[in-house]
Formats: structure tokens, C-alpha cells, sequence
């Protein structure tokens, strides 16, 4: 029989923004080395929504010991899931929610059939897929909230890539052998 956690989603379909799934960054000086994405979630996907808020109630509650024995009102916590509407000057983000979120182990990266993808170019900021997430509780140096961890993804598709980066061949023309650019 399988366990179902009550803290693990599977979402909708998804845009990945800041994608670090490749190699692991620090995000701060001094830091511990992490793979990361940011994880933009349509307002219209309701069910996802639905099943993130599930999840980080049940993190609260699996993490009533971490906040000292007693349920922490939601209001005085750091919670994930933002509103990328008011927080992001950016068209990636609106009409949309976002979380961050992060592992110190690398994340499978398959494609629709659930094959692997080695090529790092096919991963990039911008695609649409499907992403495993677990939701935990974490009091550190009284910063108190609810964390995200990043499972697997699943990239469904491509997307315009963000962060405004184009491709080459829609900054230059092809130029034969013995045009001289410098003239």
C-alpha cells in the first residue's frame, strides 16, 4: 500500500522561472549549495492551489513541535505561496502565484514520457512542466514559516524563455565566408 504524504504536491501545469536545476548555487554568501526554481502557479489552476494550501496546513500541524508546541497564527509565519500580482514587476508573474523552491539534492529531470532529459539546454527559464513539491515547517534563529523542497520535474513544453535572453539567430544574419563585417 502506498503512503500518501499530506505535505507532498504534484502540480498542474506549471512556468519555472530562476532555474537552478542543473548544477547547485549558493544563495547567499557562505551558504549551502542548493538546486532551485521558482514555481509560477496560474490563478486558474484551483486545484493546485487548493492542494498547496492542504499542504502547508499540514506542514503547520507536522510542525507544531518546530513553533513551540502551539499552532502559530498563519499572519505572524513565513508562508510560501505569494502573490505574483503584488510582489513581481514582471508579466511572467501575473495572473499568477509563486513559491520558491529548493534541495540539496539534484531533481529528476524528465520529459512527457517520463524519460530522462540530459541536455541542459532543453531546461532553461521559461518551460512549463510539472513539479514535485514537499512543504515543512522550520524555525531558525526565530525565523519561523513553512519551506518548500523541491522534488521532480517534468517539463510538458516549451515556453518564450525569460529574463531576456534571446537566441542567437534572431540577434545576427548568417554571413558567408568572405563577408567582412569590419568594413
Amino acid at each position: 500500500m502506498t503512503t500518501v504524504r499530506k505535505t507532498k504536491v504534484v502540480t498542474g501545469e506549471v512556468r519555472l522561472s530562476y532555474v537552478n536545476l542543473w548544477e547547485p548555487k549558493a544563495s547567499l554568501a557562505g551558504g549551502k549549495e542548493k538546486y532551485s526554481a521558482s514555481v509560477i502557479i496560474p490563478k486558474s489552476d484551483k486545484k493546485t492551489l487548493e492542494a498547496i494550501q492542504k499542504a502547508i496546513d499540514a506542514a503547520i500541524e507536522e510542525g507544531i513541535g518546530k513553533f513551540g508546541g502551539k499552532k502559530p497564527n498563519p499572519k505572524t509565519i513565513k508562508l510560501p505561496l505569494r502573490d505574483g500580482d503584488e510582489e513581481r514587476d514582471d508579466e511572467a508573474y501575473k495572473n499568477s502565484y509563486f513559491l520558491n523552491a529548493n534541495s540539496i539534492t539534484q531533481p529528476q529531470i524528465v520529459d512527457r514520457r517520463v524519460q530522462p532529459i540530459v541536455e541542459t539546454s532543453e531546461i532553461y527559464s521559461g518551460i512549463y512542466a510539472r513539479v514535485s513539491l514537499n512543504f515543512y515547517a522550520f524555525n531558525t534563529n526565530g525565523n519561523k514559516g513553512v519551506a518548500v523542497g523541491l522534488g521532480n520535474v517534468q517539463k510538458l513544453r516549451d515556453g518564450d524563455p525569460l529574463g531576456g535572453r534571446t537566441n542567437a539567430s534572431d540577434d545576427f544574419d548568417s554571413l558567408d565566408e568572405e563577408d567582412d563585417f569590419l568594413s
